[in-house]
């Protein structure tokens, strides 16, 4: 039996990503690497419960909570603080947090926080804003966040952070091997500019894969998916090389390291395969967790508003 809701407070769900492609440039000037990414969304989700308070604060339950900070450094309080300034507002928030996706696992978890504290928040301060508006201040926040806002699948270009929607028919199925030990993005991106020293080159899309998107075929698709961040990962998590091996062993149509890490996504045919895919590489017992999700997924959207009764 479940909790009775406080009133006045919002639920927003938001869904963690898989890269279908993550293409790579050189770093700029500005400190930043050119990405050219095709993001999905997935069924694993951020589920963010906004209450009226005081001040502005974060709790945290679910997978990984413990390693996820609760003061200004979380992206769901800098969400509410930004969205409060940017409005005028002076209101507070608790913003209780139930984890589903990894942390520091390279699906977008604390950017799937921020996009449901940012769409919570304006609710439960009829703030008003635009889904556009909101989107705005998503990028502000992180290259991540605004996709987490859309979900479904988009091409996201510059930091990642300028999106296109892209078609995408039927649903894809996805195995995911978890891995404890996260990977932050910094790092992963240092490793790529030490492997990639005096490389000059743009990123982009492949053609041929967003074809396969619009086809709704899993086997074309899989043989397109790309990670540039991939090598680098595996550098810094050798436990990677004993994953990847168990998917070349089992129906696994293509794995590859979502984002900078280090859960790895396998694609498969359909459902029924996909969990037989599980069942074997939870036997091989090389990653602390594995799950089966599809895709697309939608964006951060509302589960639950309770009203005050007066």
């Amino acid at each position: 039996m479940t909790e009775p809701r406080p009133a006045g407070a919002v639920h927003v769900r938001a869904p963690g990503k898989i890269n279908l492609s993550l293409a790579v440039g050189p770093k700029g000037e500005d400190g930043y690497h050119p990405l050219a990414t095709v993001f999905q969304a997935v069924t694993l989700y951020e589920d963010v419960l906004a209450v009226p308070d005081e001040v502005i604060r974060v709790s945290v339950t679910g997978r990984h909570a413990d390693r996820v900070p609760t003061d200004s450094r979380n992206l769901a309080h800098r969400a509410a603080t930004l969205l409060a300034e940017a409005t005028g507002i002076d209101a507070g928030v608790h913003l209780q947090i139930t984890k589903g996706v990894p942390t520091a696992g390279g699906m977008g978890g604390g950017s799937a926080d921020a996009a449901a504290a940012l769409l919570a928040c304006d609710l439960l301060w009829g703030t008003g804003l635009a889904r556009e508006e909101l989107g705005h201040l998503a990028a502000e926040l992180g290259a991540d966040v605004p996709f987490a806002l859309t979900g479904q699948t988009a091409v996201g270009l510059g930091r990642g952070d300028a999106l296109t929607p892209a078609l995408a028919r039927g649903r894809f199925h996805w195995v995911l091997a978890i891995i404890e030990d996260g990977l932050t993005t910094p790092e992963v991106f240092r490793a790529w500019d030490q492997l990639n020293s005096g490389a000059r080159f743009a990123p982009r899309i492949s053609d041929a894969l967003m074809q396969a998107l619009v086809a709704g075929d899993p086997r074309r698709l899989a043989g397109h998916l790309r990670n540039d961040l991939q090598v680098p990962a595996i550098e810094l998590q050798p436990r990677l090389r004993e994953v990847f091996k168990a998917f070349d062993e089992t129906s696994a149509l293509r794995a590859l390291v979502s984002g900078s890490g280090p859960t790895v996504a396998a694609l498969a045919p359909d459902h029924a395969t996909a969990l037989a895919i599980a069942a074997a590489v939870e036997q091989a017992d090389v990653a602390d967790e594995v799950l089966v999700v599809s895709g697309p997924a939608h964006g951060a959207r509302l589960v639950e508003s309770v009203r005050d009764s007066e």
